[in-house]
């Protein structure tokens, strides 16, 4: 089982908490003169909430009662159950878990389900155990899941480790391991490939979830992924998938990191005579600075709610429903006999937490953590850049005689096979303005650290270089840019300080974030982090033009995601993900 903070199941504090419900004994904490947001039958009402332990004793009509050990009064204000993000990666955030509970605990979050495979892909078993061991003590509670593909695309990139069946065997048998973490390998479970059909199979076999990646399925492919065991996705690119995907029984993990994606969901929702139980919440990846300024999962509610959902099916997803889809009876509602995970929110639009309970404890008052400082996590895995240093002649693409065709990737989102046709100078290609070179450099010790050099087309003008260790999901080094002096700057710099983020002009490096766990983690506070990273994309601003508009790096650190339909370039080659093709650069 699962470890808590207290055994809800502990025959003593149930008689504590029948003998409080009938008046029989007081309280240890009671929250007084709030609004109830019933998430199972969608009403809004006054009631008082009478709290024993980490256990919800009575939910009772205000005024009723006033016998308590403490008695806070909300005054009007909304009393939720804590928030359940059900997929997402710490990772992303660029922090340690206990920085990330310092921040998402004080918005009303209590629960994530977490799939640590970013340190998966980089320190391999040794790299889940610590997931786990650092998310223990915090105020959070942390589902974890066992990464189901390192790497994500087999046979077409290569990460730090490689988890086979009996690997996943061995975490499923760990009981704080709740499951297997989105199935990522779309290609393998379709053909029946003998590791996912394993991965797969030993998740039914644990009765533990099996969550999915399924990105781009519909129909007949779509049939199948979920045929093949797979209950979950958040990989939705707009109405058509999405509603394919409820029908079919999918457990949806609508996520906010794909904003565009959210006002044709909620179209779709508002045609269908109920709130489909299936539907839940989640945050996917979130970057440290909005995380810190915006939120996550409150973030997520406010936006839904912006774009015409309405609030209480909003929190629905996002308690209730997510809770049934754990498992988890004694989460997700307010309710006598459940959990005191609870948020109180001032109002049903932005949802800003004054008040966060976990397990019967307050946690967090108006935005501001309680507890001082949480357990100090270990912080190993800070020699994974295993790279000498690099050199410009390194990113030059070779070549025979006076001209060649070249592969080419088009765009940086949905991407499609291009080719060109280039000159070749002493032996060099010579890349024209227009096109712009991605380096991919296994970092991981494992394999041939030449870099692998592709063409972009459709990024921009640039005039320098950013690289980053941050590479869903094999996590090599990625380096882009359109000179190779300013190529190898910003590489070299991420070698001397075991990954991050880089920013190289004229040969020189003027953007750095260094990330010393995994090449990916700071223990650094959420908001310094987000600062450094928001230092970083002003670097970024003066060498690469389509930055400004975006004022992201998704693009950039989900370049080399193999796994996904078209081609990407990876450390093998240019791959396609839904064919497992390689090409070369040169043809």
């Amino acid at each position: 089982m699962i470890r808590e903070p207290q055994d809800l199941n502990d025959a003593a504090l149930r008689d504590r908490a029948v003998d409080a419900a009938l008046g029989r004994a007081p309280f240890d904490l009671l929250l007084v003169g709030g609004q109830l947001v019933n998430v199972a039958t969608s009403e809004i009402y006054a009631g008082d909430i009478g709290i024993i332990g980490g256990l919800i004793a009575s939910v009772h009509a205000p005024g009723l009662r006033g016998d308590a050990t403490e008695v806070v009064d909300l005054a009007g204000q909304f009393i939720a159950p804590g928030l359940i993000d059900t997929h997402m990666h710490i990772e992303s955030s660029m922090v340690t878990p206990r920085r990330y509970a310092q921040t998402v605990v004080p918005q009303g979050t209590t629960t994530v389900v977490w799939d640590p495979h970013e340190v998966g892909n980089v320190a391999g078993l040794a790299g889940v155990d610590w997931a786990i061991a650092a998310a223990r003590g915090l105020d959070l509670r942390v589902l974890t899941l066992a990464p189901s593909c390192v790497p994500s695309a087999p046979g077409i990139e290569r990460a730090g480790a490689t988890f086979d069946p009996p690997e996943m065997q061995q975490m499923l048998a760990n009981p704080d391991i709740y499951g297997v973490a989105e199935v990522m390998d779309m290609r393998g479970v379709l053909t029946r490939a003998p590791k996912m059909r394993g991965i797969v199979d030993a998740g039914l076999a644990s009765g533990k979830l099996v969550c999915g990646h399924g990105r781009g399925l519909v129909d007949a492919e779509l049939q199948g992924f979920v045929a093949a065991g797979i209950s979950s996705d958040h990989e939705i690119t707009g109405a058509v998938d999405f509603l394919q995907k409820i029908r079919a029984g999918l457990t949806i993990e609508l996520r906010g990191s794909h904003d565009y994606v959210l006002p044709d969901v909620i179209a779709v929702l508002k045609t269908l005579p109920h709130l489909p139980q299936t539907l839940t919440i989640c945050t996917d990846d979130v970057f440290p600075d909005d995380l810190a300024e915006k939120g996550g999962m409150n973030d997520v509610l406010r936006r839904l709610v912006g774009y015409g959902m309405a609030p209480v099916d909003a929190l629905r997803a996002a308690t209730l429903n997510a809770a049934m889809r754990l498992g988890r009876a004694d989460l997700g509602a307010i309710a006598p006999g459940r959990r005191a995970d609870i948020a109180v929110f001032r109002d049903l639009s932005d949802f800003c937490a004054s008040l966060v309970l976990a397990s019967g404890r307050i946690v967090a008052r108006d935005g501001v953590a309680l507890r001082a400082e949480h357990p100090a996590p270990t912080l190993p895995f800070a020699d994974t850049v295993k790279l000498a240093p690099l050199c410009a002649d390194d990113f030059e693409i070779r070549a025979a005689g006076d001209q060649v065709q070249v592969n080419t990737v088009v765009k940086p989102r949905f991407t499609a096979w291009g080719e060109a046709t280039l000159q070749v100078e002493g032996g060099i290609v010579q890349v024209p303005d227009d096109l712009l070179r991605m380096a991919v450099v296994h970092r991981h010790g494992l394999a041939d650290p030449t870099p692998m050099v592709g063409l972009l087309q459709e990024w921009g003008s640039w005039t320098g270089a950013i690289a980053t260790t941050i590479a869903h999901d094999s996590h090599n080094l990625n380096v882009f840019g359109a000179d190779p002096v300013d190529m190898a700057a910003a590489a070299n710099a991420l070698i001397a300080c075991g990954g991050g983020m880089a920013v190289a002009k004229g040969g020189k490096v003027i953007g750095l974030l260094p990330l010393p766990v995994c090449g990916l983690l700071s223990d650094t506070e959420t908001a310094d982090v987000g600062a450094a990273l928001a230092a970083l994309r002003d670097a970024a601003d003066q060498v690469a033009d389509w930055l400004p508009p975006l004022r992201t790096f998704k693009a950039l650190v989900g370049a080399s995601l193999a796994c996904n339909p078209g081609p990407h370039v990876t450390d093998m080659g240019i791959c396609d993900g839904t064919t497992g093709e390689i090409r070369k650069t040169v043809r």
